[in-house]
């Protein structure tokens, strides 16, 4: 089954975190098939002092 690495800004709350985990588990499951316990989600919480988007790093954005 596959292994998830989702990469986003820090900020997110742990019930946010739970949320995600959960629903991209089902999905995984609905479409892929396997159970659930074969479902790895890796998450990395990232600064944003080392996010940049269009050469803008995202603590200088307003």
């Amino acid at each position: 089954m596959p292994t998830y690495h989702v990469e986003m800004l820090e900020g997110r709350t742990v019930e946010q975190k739970r949320r995600l985990v959960e629903e991209i588990t089902r999905v995984s499951v609905e479409i892929l098939g396997g159970s659930a316990e074969s479902v790895d989600i890796l998450i990395t919480d990232v600064k944003r002092e080392n996010w940049a988007t269009g050469g803008k790093l995202w603590s200088e954005r307003s």
